[in-house]
Parts: C-alpha cells; structure tokens; sequence
C-alpha cells in the first residue's frame, strides 16, 4: 500500500434529496478513482454519509462538531483530519465537486517550489441530473463535457483549498456549507504570508448544480444567520478575500507571479494593512476609503440602528 500523498476530507449533505444524494455520488466516485496515494475522510453523521464511505472505500469519522443548529464546524474537521491521517498535504472540497487526476499533478509541482502554500482556483458550473457511471474514460469524457456545458464561475471564493498539514493550525468555529469561510482561507493565506495559488488552469474542479431545498426554507447560504456569524468571526468585511487576490498563479506546473494590472495594484494597496502590517483597524479604514458606497449604507445602518 502506497504512502498517502493528500487527504481529502469533507462534510456531506445528508443523502435524503434525491438530486443532492446524485450529485454527492458522483463527486465521491470521481474522488474514489483518483489515486492510491489519495485518502478521503467524510466528517459527520447525516444520513446516507455512512453507507456512501462504506461503498467508495473512504473513512467515516462521525464525531466533528457541531454548532447549535447541528451544522459541522470546519475548525473541528481540520483538527480531525490532521489527527486521523499522516499525508504531508490536506485538501477541504464540497462534496458536490467532481476532482480529476490533474489535482495530483499539481500538488506534486508546488510542492517542489514550497515549503507552505495554499491552491484554490475557479470551478466550471455544469448540470447533471443523472447518477454516473465509472467506465475508463470517466475523466476524459467529462472533461469534454465541461469544456461544452460548463460555465466558469466568478473567483469570488473556492470550492477546494489543497495545502500543507502545517498551515491553518488555528480556525475560527466556521459553519461549514455557508457563506464567508472561505473568503477567510483566501485572506488567511495571505496574512500569513503563505504563496497564494490561482490553480484554475492546472486544476479542473466542476461544480454540479443544485438549488438550497436542503436549507432551511430553502434561502441561499449567503442569507442565513449562520453566514453572519460566519462574517463575525472572520473579522468583518474587510476580510472578505477572493481569488483575485491570489499572488501566484499555475500554469502547465510552472508557478509565476500573477499578471499585473492596474486593477490589481490597487487592490494589493488597499490590503496592505492586512498583508504586511497586520493591523486590521488600518486595515478597515482602508476598506472604507476604497470602498465609499459600502461606508454609506454602513452608515445608514448604525443610524437606523441608534434611532
């Protein structure tokens, strides 16, 4: 048996509606298939979670905690997965995200350059409603039915971040599956001085589509309560990074800065704060100079709230 190279672990939805139980199916064949040397943890105790490691050959581990409303906290999955395995790199993915071979080549690049890092990077939206089936072109034929259907998502967060064990020792009590925490990997990397990689060209992640019926009252993550502690604990908004202010980029397994622009110059001025003083009440003053707007409805909001 290899030694394990990278261990995935994630929070699966519970396997009850029948669109997310086909779609966590086909993201955890796509894992299971990858490589020996690729050990996936699922983390909770919803339903189906069980039977579905049972039946792809991952490991189950049933004990994260929760918050109060019974959604695991990504601060106990990562101390889970550094407990549980010995993988010199750890990868946190949404269940609903088919992987290919391409993430391992990746890996195996950077870690020729660095010591720590983080890689995140873009996915491609695609809709599938139907259950998939292995056969030895899997990969290939997905990938040529992105590059036909899919649609590259915004670099607003990601839905993978692939490092070293020794990196994100320390993580605020996020709610998985909403808003902000992600944003807070992004902006953690770079106050931590950690290279930044912008994957998207060398890693190919598809996200298959689905609603938020299994939400309460099916509102979109970004509008429950949970998003809010989310923000809270990340520290505000000036936090809230995305992939465009990844600092390298791959691409073919050659790491370079990434291009600049007057856009991104900028932007790099407008965290400074963040990423070489780390002070984050400059930091907010900056966010407010850069961002007006934002400051006015702020503004408005602690008015209407004195009042």
């Amino acid at each position: 048996m290899p030694e394990k190279l990278l261990t995935i672990f994630t929070a699966p939805k519970p396997f009850t509606d029948p669109h997310i139980v086909t779609i966590q199916h086909n993201a955890l064949l796509s894992w299971s298939r990858l490589d020996q040397r690729v050990e996936v943890f699922l983390m909770g105790n919803e339903k189906g979670i069980a039977e579905a490691a049972k039946e792809y050959h991952m490991r189950h581990i049933h004990q994260v905690r929760c918050n109060q409303l019974g959604t695991p906290l990504i601060s106990s999955m990562f101390e889970l997965a550094r407990q549980q395995s010995n993988s010199p790199f750890l990868a946190i993915i949404n269940t609903d995200v088919l992987l290919f071979p391409d993430i391992l080549t990746a890996v195996s690049a950077v870690q020729k350059q660095f010591d720590k890092f983080v890689l995140a990077g873009q996915r491609w939206d695609i809709e599938i409603n139907e259950r998939i089936l292995w056969n030895t072109n899997f990969y290939s034929e997905m990938k040529k039915r992105i590059r036909q259907e899919g649609i590259q998502h915004t670099p607003m967060g990601s839905d993978y971040f692939i490092f070293p064990r020794v990196c994100y020792a320390d993580i605020p009590d996020f709610a998985i599956g909403r808003a902000g925490w992600d944003n807070w990997m992004i902006f953690k990397a770079r106050w931590e001085n950690w290279p930044l990689i912008d994957a998207t060209r060398d890693i190919t992640v598809a996200h298959q589509q689905h609603d938020y019926r299994h939400l309460p009252d099916g509102q979109p993550h970004y509008r429950l309560p949970e998003s809010r502690v989310n923000l809270q604990l990340a520290g505000g908004d000036h936090t809230i990074f995305t992939l465009f202010d990844a600092n390298y980029q791959l691409e073919g397994g050659v790491i370079h800065p990434t291009h600049r622009s007057w856009r991104k110059f900028w932007r790099e001025i407008e965290i400074l704060p963040l990423t070489k003083w780390h002070s984050h009440a400059l930091a907010k003053c900056f966010y407010y100079l850069f961002h007006p707007f934002k400051t006015y409805q702020s503004f408005r909001k602690w008015l209407r709230e004195v009042h």
